[in-house]
């Protein structure tokens, strides 16, 4: 199945590490591909940055943020020819949200020129996400075990509160997904998907 559409479908889920974004993005795949459609996903970059020793969570540079903007938005790119849905797994946004928090955590003022930059850059590109989930923080929820995770509590709330402050001073309309809501954000989701894809406009 294909559309004849330049860009297919693209719905990102934004928000501090450990809250669903991943396991999320996994069911909504899955229920779409029951429906025989297509759906690329453009995975978090975060183990791919560590390959390459980039500074992350609260060593964030304007380079490490430059890095994972740009090469995210190279991922998205590169899957709009392949897909009717791209799923996106921490849109440009989080990775502006997360060089705010280090700069915070570590008691840091940015150059202007940089932020200006960076923003730029979220701005522009954001246009491209039809639908934008943020996961909500329950810091009682323990992180998971799938894989190694910073266990740092107060850059995980810095990381919330400010992709939280990007998507407002962007101007980014989004959907809260808290951890018990879930389903309805999926059945959501798919029918925005059906009406894009049948023609409609879809509704957030």
């Amino acid at each position: 199945m294909t559309t004849s559409v330049e860009r297919p479908v693209t719905i990102a889920v934004a928000g501090t590490h450990s809250t669903g974004k991943t396991t999320f993005i996994a069911r909504l795949a899955h229920e779409l591909r029951r429906d025989n459609i297509a759906v690329a996903h453009v995975a978090d970059l975060g183990e791919e940055s560590m390959s390459l020793g980039l500074p992350l969570l609260g060593n964030h540079t304007w380079a490490s943020t430059l890095w994972f903007i740009t090469k995210g938005i190279s991922k998205e790119i590169e899957a709009w020819n392949r897909a009717d849905v791209v799923l996106v797994d921490r849109p440009v946004a989080d990775a502006l949200g997360y060089y705010r928090a280090a700069l915070v955590y570590r008691g840091e003022e940015p150059e202007d020129d940089h932020m200006t930059m960076l923003e730029s850059l979220a701005h522009y590109h954001s246009d491209n996400y039809d639908l934008l989930f943020k996961t909500a923080l329950d810091p009682t929820v323990p992180l998971g075990d799938n894989k190694e995770r910073d266990p740092n509590a107060r850059f995980r709330h810095l990381a919330d509160v400010h992709v939280d402050g990007v998507l407002d001073d962007l101007g980014l309309p989004h959907e809260l997904l808290p951890v018990d809501g879930h389903d309805d954000a999926l059945a959501h989701a798919l029918r925005f998907v059906d009406g894009r894809l049948s023609g409609g406009v879809g509704t957030i």
